[in-house]
């Protein structure tokens, strides 16, 4: 259960729009988690209490979150563990004895990219392997800051990881094994990815949570400049065709919101009302056929319920036609993961 769970039910709401199907292309999975998250536990119980709580959730795709990496043998193999962790807990939800929704259809595990050509072939040909399928591309996390108060990546990469010619060996094997690459930044590194997203124009690459607008350390209420050079940063990058945006992961601490905070949680109308110009101007720049929803759960559940935060996407797109939110909603999703 999550530590939050009785500040969550104070703001209780039924799912709007219940028969909408919904590919949710981004949760995670893990056993122990004594950090700052408020779900020590997800897995297959706990995600089902989620994605059956009034949405439409049909299926699902992991991302890497660093859980069940092998403890030994090859170091460039352990994070095949991962991968191994999480194809089980798929093929439990294929089995049809959990309900409808398939869990992990697709999964995006790691590889060592940053060790470059060869240790990177050999883990991603090892993930495929161990994905029996399912498996769709690679996370390495990017997020760095110069300031202590922005927290980088539990990976600790360099400020400039995309730029790094050791990186983009190891990069270079995606495209020719059709693998997606996930981009989780901030948002003063997008324009590293725009440049890495022109070196690379047949590998698909996934901007995660916006690329990551920040409103802690010295950002605090600076939400309207940094909101400014979000913009200025996100058009080159929406003029890139390989590039596809994932709208959710907006609620974390460091993007500055402050609900995990207040007295209540949020609304479902209070978080689009705060929220709205970065999907409205991202749907605006990619497209609906460029861009999916996600909860990014149960990172984002430090503010607000799975219910309330679907009901939020939905409030944003209530003037769209239907053909528009299958895309946002499912479609887009279950095509750049080849989910059907």
């Amino acid at each position: 259960m999550a530590t939050n769970d009785a500040w969550l039910a104070l703001t209780p709401e039924e799912a709007l729009e219940p028969e909408l199907p919904i590919c949710d292309p981004h949760h995670h999975l893990w056993e122990v988690r004594h950090d700052r998250f408020v779900e020590p536990r997800y897995l297959l119980d706990e995600i089902l209490k989620d994605v059956y709580s009034g949405h439409n959730i049909v299926s699902t795709v992991f991302i890497e979150c660093g859980a069940m990496f092998r403890a030994d043998g090859p170091q460039e193999l352990r994070c095949v563990g991962e991968t191994e962790f999480v194809n089980g807990i798929a093929a439990m939800s294929a089995s049809g004895g959990y309900g409808p929704c398939r869990v992990a259809a697709g999964i995006v595990g790691t590889a060592p990219l940053r060790q470059g050509d060869a240790p990177s072939a050999r883990a991603l040909d090892a993930q495929i392997a161990a994905g029996n399928g399912r498996f769709r591309g690679i996370r390495v996390g990017a997020a760095w800051h110069a300031s202590p108060d922005v927290p980088n990546h539990r990976t600790a990469p360099p400020e400039h990881m995309y730029a790094d010619p050791t990186f983009r060996a190891g990069f270079a094997h995606l495209a020719r094994r059709v693998l997606t690459f996930e981009a989780w930044c901030y948002h003063t590194q997008i324009p590293g990815l725009v440049d890495l997203a022109r070196a690379f124009p047949d590998t698909t690459i996934i901007l995660d949570h916006f690329g990551g607008p920040l409103g802690v350390g010295p950002y605090v209420g600076k939400a309207d400049a940094v909101y400014a050079e979000w913009r200025r940063a996100i058009a080159p990058l929406a003029r890139c065709p390989n590039v596809v945006a994932k709208l959710g992961g907006l609620v974390m601490e460091v993007n500055g919101f402050g609900f995990h905070e207040r007295p209540r949680p949020p609304t479902s109308q209070e978080l689009a009302d705060a929220t709205r110009r970065y999907y409205e101007h991202t749907i605006e720049l990619f497209g609906v056929e460029r861009c999916m929803f996600e909860s990014n759960f149960p990172v984002d559940k430090v503010s607000c319920s799975y219910v309330v935060l679907w009901n939020s996407f939905k409030l944003l797109t209530a003037g769209y036609s239907a053909a528009e939110k299958s895309s946002l909603f499912h479609d887009t999703a279950a095509r750049v993961y080849r989910l059907d």
